[in-house]
């Protein structure tokens, strides 16, 4: 679960990006750092506004089982990176999206299993990270 976990981090989504636009994919590529990034924004604006705290336990321990980017739990910025990603990329290319998908879907289940986030906390990443994508999509790709 934890080398899973880190395919939503930075180094990957920012990775990914760089890599379509290297590829020849420039669009594509722009569209998926862009969508990245909106959704990054967000994700750190709620994370300071809301400062949910992370999962602990009842005497206030956190159960977290990796290393912590912040300490603020609301929203999963890994779960709204993977999915600002894989969602710019499916969008563009339906075919990929059974791949793409479960993915993601496993890197906001890893959020949660690890202990650094509650389960609304990666939905609502996954609901910027969607928001992201299709902004993107909409603005760079149509």
């Amino acid at each position: 679960m934890r080398w899973l976990t880190h395919l939503g981090g930075a180094r990957v989504t920012i990775g990914i990006g760089l890599l379509l636009v290297a590829a020849g994919e420039q669009l594509l590529g722009l569209a998926a750092l862009f969508a990245l990034t909106t959704s990054h924004l967000a994700v750190q604006v709620l994370k300071r506004a809301v400062a949910r705290p992370r999962p602990c336990d009842a005497n206030g321990r956190l159960l977290a089982l990796i290393d912590l980017p912040d300490p603020y739990s609301f929203p999963s910025g890994h779960a709204a990176a993977a999915t600002a990603v894989s969602g710019t990329v499916a969008l563009a290319h339906p075919l990929l999206a059974p791949i793409l998908l479960p993915v993601v879907a496993l890197i906001a289940i890893s959020r949660v299993s690890l202990r650094v986030h509650h389960l609304s906390d990666v939905i609502s990443g996954v609901v910027l990270g969607l928001a992201g994508a299709i902004g993107a999509s909409a603005l760079l790709l149509h």
